[in-house]
Order: C-alpha cells, then structure tokens, then sequence
C-alpha cells in the first residue's frame, strides 16, 4: 500500500500532492513539504497510509474520537 502526502486546506478541502511506495521517502517529502511552506500558510500538510487515493481522502475526513484519559 502506497502512502500519500497530502495539503488540507480550510474546510477540508483536500489535495493529493504525491503518493510514494515507502514511508521514509513519505515522510522526509511531508517534512521537506511543511519546512518550504510560506509564512502565514494555514494548510496542512498529512501522510497517510491507504490502498487507494479515495480511501486516503475517507481516512484523513473521517473525525477521529480523543483518547479517554484516566484510570483504566
């Protein structure tokens, strides 16, 4: 399963930037991606781990719940 990079935007607009079959490469682009972003750039910038572009876009849409904190 390939990993992409992807730009958020406000409202959750998304934007497949690039796609790559290893997670180091993934991951230093994201980096490099976020590190060149302009000053004032509200976007963000995600990888995310799916089979497909559309499971990616349902992945990074869907909310995720926060984790229950204390004692178990």
């Amino acid at each position: 399963m390939p990993y992409f990079v992807y730009r958020i935007e406000t409202e959750n607009q998304l934007e497949c930037l690039e796609s790559h079959p290893k997670y180091r490469d993934a991951r230093d682009r994201a980096r490099e991606l976020r590190a060149n972003q302009p000053e004032g750039n509200q976007a963000l910038i995600r990888l995310i781990h799916a089979s497909t572009e559309a499971e990616a876009e349902k992945l990074l849409l869907t909310p995720r719940e926060a984790p229950i904190e204390g004692d178990d």
